[in-house]
């Protein structure tokens, strides 16, 4: 099992000292002197039973140009880019810097796992200073000492499930949780006994709180007109239809820049953990203010993190249009989420308690979607058509190939395209398959994965004793 992790970091947050810790061996200088390390390096580290590569970046900062610092940063970029999972180290006594938040914003938007490491937590300071670390958006961050080796057991807990799915078996048959290994040509049917988890998620006072509340029916979570009451993420468990259900109610995401207070930074962190928990995400909106900003990237975020969404939309029984407003709205959803195409809407009122009977038949139907199989020989008999209809473009002059293609994942469908130069397959190419595979299969609503593989050439061996 081997898989590469870069450690991540502005100067001077022990970046060098955590890599000697995973080596054993005191291979990278260490300083006090920030900007010590310049060049990437490499070792072979062990963890617990885990082996890997860890890769030594030096401190991210902001330069262009021809400057040292410039050339330096390139060589952490590559490393990034090299890397299957981010160590983003921060120094806990020092707290949350600009710089900090700058670069957790960089490593989110790579498509690849970061765990968010507090260095230096030795003292009552660090500790206090460890929750600021919640604002960088990267989860929750594991407390470590990389000079006394404290820590290194919760950095292993974190790893160990990464480790699996980036092993070679991992990839050749990703894991659905809780399930054997994935077969999409072998029969499935969802485990009803299980509790179904769903987030409740959406902006302050669009009403989650008394849609839990009317679904109980009764007054189980705190409600009023005030915005912000609830905090926490709040879970409950109750029966539909005979299947047992876990709801999870959260605190109502603001925007980003709005969000100063402490305690509002740590209701937001744990409103991302119930999403990232949940099997089917419901975005709540206040049918007086639809579709505003903070919708569409609360929406985004759902599908990122790879959840079903429904949209219901809340307090319908005070729209009076209700036929010229409905029309207007799914064209915005068509047009503005064109990512979770035909994604279901539940228009009701939580107050009154009408429409309401329509949500969870919408839930239950994406999580089937979000579980959908699909054999081999019918996505290969799929794929034909689809390049036949419309093929690959030329890149270089010369036209790509596209091969096979497999289903080696659910929860969301997940799906390996093999082609010689997967590298260079156009975005809007890859989007096309995917408009096409959810119009042939009717799989609207969740998240759908193409994720591009290099084929072998049969050849190499012979090229590699030339």
């Amino acid at each position: 099992m081997s898989f590469k992790v870069a450690i991540i970091g502005r100067p001077n947050v022990g970046k060098s000292t955590l890599f000697n810790r995973l080596v054993g061996k005191k291979l990278a200088l260490v300083d006090d002197t920030p900007g010590v390390t310049r060049d990437r390096r490499e070792g072979d580290a062990k963890l617990g039973d885990l082996s890997f590569t860890i890769i030594d970046t030096a401190g991210l900062e902001e330069a262009k140009g021809d400057k040292l610092e410039a050339r330096m940063r390139e060589q952490t970029d590559k490393a990034i880019a090299e890397a299957d999972v981010c160590l983003m180290l921060i120094d806990a006594r020092a707290g949350v810097t600009p710089l900090d938040a700058h670069f957790a914003d960089i490593l989110r938007r790579q498509d690849k796992p970061v765990l968010l490491l507090a260095n230096k937590c030795e003292g009552a300071l660090a500790e206090t200073n460890l929750y600021e670390a919640y604002s960088l958006g990267l989860g929750d961050p594991l407390a470590i000492s990389a000079e006394h080796g404290e820590g290194m057991s919760d950095l292993y807990a974190a790893l160990a499930p990464l480790a699996e799915e980036l092993s070679p078996e991992g990839e050749a048959a990703m894991r659905a949780e809780g399930d054997e290994a994935f077969d999409p040509d072998a029969d499935y049917e969802i485990d009803t006994t299980r509790p179904l988890r769903i987030a409740i998620v959406g902006r302050p006072n669009a009403g989650k709180s008394t849609l839990v509340n009317t679904l109980l029916g009764e007054d189980r979570m705190l409600t009023g007109p005030e915005a912000g009451i609830t905090r926490d993420s709040i879970g409950v468990e109750f029966e539909v239809q005979g299947r047992p259900i876990k709801m999870f109610d959260t605190a109502g995401m603001r925007k980003k820049a709005r969000v100063q207070q402490k305690l509002e930074k740590l209701s937001v962190a744990d409103a991302l953990r119930a999403i990232q928990f949940a099997e089917v995400v419901v975005l709540l909106i206040d049918a007086q203010a639809p579709l505003e900003k903070q919708d569409l990237q609360i929406a985004d975020l759902v599908v990122r993190e790879g959840r079903g969404l429904v949209i219901g939309i809340n307090k319908w029984d005070l729209v009076e249009d209700r036929q010229a407003y409905t029309a207007d709205l799914k064209e915005k959803v068509e047009r503005l989420l064109p990512q979770v195409r035909g994604v279901p809407l539940v228009f009701f009122s939580s107050l009154t308690g009408r429409g309401i009977d329509r949500l969870m038949p919408a839930v239950f139907k994406v999580q089937e979607l979000w579980n959908k199989r699909v054999p081999t020989a019918a996505l290969n008999r799929w794929l034909d058509e689809a390049l036949t209809r419309h093929p690959p473009p030329s890149v270089g002059g010369r036209r790509l190939a596209i091969r096979y293609i497999t289903q080696i994942k659910s929860r969301p469908p997940t799906f390996a395209l093999f082609a010689p130069r997967a590298e260079v397959l156009p975005d809007s190419y890859a989007r096309y398959l995917v408009n096409a595979f959810r119009e042939a299969f009717d799989v609207p609503a969740v998240p759908i994965r193409m994720l591009l593989r290099k084929g072998k050439n049969p050849y190499a061996h012979k090229a590699k004793r030339k």
